[in-house]
């Protein structure tokens, strides 16, 4: 999997750290990986769209599943 480094402001850290120690998440890196992959959903479904919309795995959830991840 690709990685990627970010920079974001200091209380979007601490949310995200509070998150994952009441165990919305299992740890930062699966709490970053889902909020962004939900904010690219949410972007897809009330933003610009592409007239070439092949409808990728953004809305099929990864390997086809709608809901379910695969790690």
């Amino acid at each position: 999997m690709p990685r990627v480094e970010i920079t974001v402001p200091e209380h979007l850290e601490m949310q995200i750290t509070q998150m994952v120690e009441q165990g919305e998440f299992l740890n930062r890196e699966e709490a970053i990986e889902e909020l962004l992959s939900t904010g690219i959903k949410a972007f897809k479904t009330s933003g610009p769209m592409d007239e070439d919309d092949s409808g990728g795995f953004e809305d099929e959830g990864m390997m086809g599943h709608e809901d379910e991840y695969v790690f």
